[in-house]
C-alpha cells in the first residue's frame, strides 16, 4: 500500500504483514476479521507515515515498525489481539522527487545565509554615522552643498545599530544591551568605578566567583586608567 509522507506528493510503499495472537472467536467469520485487521493496520500507518521526512527513510522504516509492532486488539467479545511487520521502501519516482527537492532546499539556504550575511554586514557598515555619510557621496546626485546634517546621520546611524542578527536576539543580548546602556549614562570615572564594585559585590554575593573576579579586574583596570588620566 502507499503512504503518505510529511511532504505533499512524496511517499512511501509500505509492505504491511499481520499476525494475529489469538485464535479467531468466529471461524465463520474469519474475513470480516481479516478486513477489519487490515483497516486498523493501515490507519495506524498511515497516522504515523505522514509526520515522516522521506528523506529518512531509515528512520521512517523504524517509527512505522514501532507503533505497528505493538499488540492490538477488535473492538470485539471475545477480543482478537494482533500485530504487525512492516517493509517501507520509497518508489524510484518519489526517490527522485525527494533529491530534488533536497537540491531546492540547498539552493535556497545557501541564498538565505549569503542575503542574510550581506544584511549583516550593511547594518554593521552603517551603524557607523561616518560610513554613512560616505554612501551619500558615493552617490551620482550626491549635492556637496547639501550634506545631510549632523542630526539626521546620527538617527539613522543608531537606527541600523538597533539590528541584531537572529542568532542575538535573545534575553542575555537584550540584557547586555541594556546594561551597556545603563553604564554609559553615568560619564563620570567614579560612577563607573562604583558600578563595576556593586557588580562585582552582586556576582560574589550570587557565588559566582569566577565572574565576580573578572568584574574586579575590570574594577582595577578602570581605576589605573582614570588614575594616569588625572596624573
Amino acid at each position: 500500500m502507499r503512504l503518505p509522507s510529511a511532504c505533499p506528493g512524496i511517499g512511501f510503499t509500505a509492505r504491511i504483514s499481520a499476525v494475529v495472537l489469538t485464535d479467531p472467536p468466529y471461524p465463520d467469520h474469519d474475513a470480516e476479521i481479516v478486513r477489519s485487521i487490515r483497516a486498523t493496520l493501515r490507519a495506524a500507518a498511515i497516522t504515523v507515515s505522514r509526520t515522516c521526512d522521506p528523506a529518512d527513510l531509515a528512520t521512517a522504516h523504524d517509527l512505522c515498525a514501532r507503533h505497528l509492532g505493538r499488540p492490538r486488539s477488535l473492538a470485539i467479545e471475545p477480543a482478537v489481539e494482533f500485530r504487525a511487520t512492516v517493509d517501507l521502501v520509497l518508489p524510484p519516482a518519489d526517490s527522485a522527487a525527494v533529491n530534488e527537492l533536497l537540491a531546492a532546499q540547498r539552493r535556497q539556504a545557501v541564498a538565505d545565509v549569503l542575503r542574510r550575511q550581506q544584511v549583516e554586514a550593511l547594518a554593521a557598515e552603517l551603524a557607523d554615522p561616518t560610513a554613512l555619510l560616505v554612501r551619500w557621496i558615493e552617490q551620482n546626485n550626491a549635492d556637496w552643498a547639501k550634506p545631510p546634517s549632523d542630526e539626521t546621520v546620527s538617527t539613522l546611524a543608531a537606527r541600523f545599530a538597533q539590528y541584531r542578527p537572529t542568532d542575538e536576539r535573545t534575553v542575555e543580548h537584550e540584557a547586555v544591551e541594556v546594561l551597556r546602556d545603563f553604564l554609559s549614562t553615568f560619564p563620570d570615572a567614579s560612577q563607573k568605578q562604583m558600578l563595576l564594585a556593586t557588580l562585582a559585590s552582586g556576582m560574589n554575593h550570587a557565588q559566582r566567583p569566577q565572574h565576580a573576579a573578572k568584574a574586579q579586574a575590570l574594577l582595577n583596570g578602570h581605576t589605573v586608567l582614570s588614575q594616569a588620566a588625572d596624573g
